[in-house]
């Protein structure tokens, strides 16, 4: 047996941890430079706030409404979400974390006479330990625990946000209220497709002549989620990967860039963000790639996004290297667009290695001294507080220079935001 634990309005939900008085108001999370809405509390889908609208576009609905908006505050999403996570694994050490505000866990080999219960035993103790209100979703397969969950958080009146699929006559059910574009792993175009065919709802997607359809359309993978939603196990818990196969650090301005001195500051920021990350998974790269992005709605021209990579002889996850080689980069992307904005620069590192298993090049390599200069920089920034070593091309005051207007305090992360309590 599978479930799906998903936090309900995660990041709205770890806003009202801290700040109580927000219950029954409607919230609503920013993204990057407080861009687009990308979450929201029930609340605030009732006062008709769409997903992914920009701020600007509902500063009357944010007025008439009291809606309570808040920057993104990433650092705490995080801090609570690992709490969640770990008071998870406390059930089953077979846990799977989907993604920041979702995890699988299996049950094979453990006797639980009655799931109900056992998930609301894990709901009660993440709403006591953390905060954070959760529900969950039990079936013989990752799929149906994906239909289990929806079906508890759209009616946890009924199902106090646990529910259970433990019988075909409760699969065929609920898979015929499931509509197909809410199938896991269905996306917008295979649903016009399907919805040609006249696949409806998950119900329609699992009959015996839609079989050769989905092979020809979806291969192995559309294959396999029909067998998981006909009850048939086939897709296991994915490990945690050990390390990234990638690091990439991305970010939008608060205003478009033209001038290279401002450019060259945020391509080395970006780039020692990605070595110090490359450090501490104990990685070496060979890969820079450097991006560029014009915005479209205000610039036509015929290209709008720029990026070059390079492949170093040798390995590396020296800041100084990798900057050196981001800002060269930056300079062949700008030559012949001098005078062009920008609205968003990135920074990406990929083929790695383990640092314990560099080999060094006789010809050409990096200096040796900068191994023992990127960990005292390294170790002086562990113990002086966050960024205080840095490049001399880099901004010594600001990090990432995002536009936050709207951002709470890192309660759990920061000793100067704790929250303070007055005792009389």
């Amino acid at each position: 047996m599978y479930a799906l634990v998903d936090c309900n309005n995660f990041y709205a939900s770890c806003e009202r941890v801290f700040q109580p008085k927000l219950n029954g108001k409607p919230v609503v999370i920013l993204s990057n430079n407080d861009g687009c809405v990308i979450s929201r509390s029930n609340e605030a889908k009732v006062a008709g706030v769409p997903m992914g609208v920009p701020l600007f576009q509902i500063k009357d609905l944010v007025k008439e409404k009291n809606i309570e908006v808040f920057s993104s505050n990433y650092v705490l999403y995080g801090d609570l979400s690992n709490r969640v996570m770990k008071i998870l694994a406390q059930f089953s050490p077979n846990l799977e974390i989907y993604s920041i505000d979702e995890a699988f866990l299996n049950f094979d080999g453990m006797a639980i006479s009655d799931y109900d219960y056992y998930g609301i035993a894990m709901k009660s103790r993440i709403q006591k330990w953390v905060g954070i209100p959760v529900c969950v979703g039990f079936a013989p397969t990752k799929a149906l625990a994906k239909v289990a969950n929806k079906i508890a958080k759209k009616f946890q009146e009924r199902t106090s946000g646990v529910y259970t699929i433990d019988t075909d006559e409760k699969r065929i059910k609920a898979l015929k209220w499931t509509k197909i574009e809410d199938v896991w792993g269905i996306g917008n175009r295979t649903t016009k497709k399907a919805k040609l065919r006249n696949i409806h709802t998950a119900f329609d997607f699992i009959q015996p002549h839609q079989e050769p359809w989905i092979r020809k359309e979806l291969g192995v993978v559309g294959l396999r989620l029909k067998y998981e939603l006909e009850g048939k196990s086939v897709l296991d818990l994915e490990p945690i990967p050990n390390a990234k196969k990638s690091i990439s650090t991305t970010r939008s301005f608060p205003k478009q860039i033209a001038d290279f001195d401002l450019l060259r500051e945020r391509v080395a920021t970006f780039a020692a963000i990605c070595a110090e990350k490359l450090r501490n998974q104990n990685s070496c790269c060979h890969t820079v790639i450097v991006m560029l992005v014009i915005d479209r709605h205000t610039v036509k021209t015929s290209k709008y996004y720029f990026n070059m990579a390079v492949t170093l002889p040798f390995a590396t996850n020296s800041t100084l290297t990798i900057s050196n080689i981001a800002i060269s980069i930056l300079k062949k992307l700008l030559h012949g667009n001098e005078n062009v904005k920008f609205k968003k620069a990135g920074v990406i590192v990929t083929e790695f290695i383990p640092e314990d298993q560099k080999q060094f090049q006789l010809f050409e390599e990096e200096n040796p001294k900068h191994l023992a200069l990127m960990r005292s920089m390294d170790f002086l920034n562990k113990k002086m507080g966050d960024k205080k070593v840095k490049l001399a091309s880099q901004n010594l005051n600001l990090t990432w220079n995002m536009r936050q207007n709207h951002l709470s305090p890192k309660y759990t992360t920061n000793f100067n935001d704790i929250l303070e309590v007055k005792c009389q």
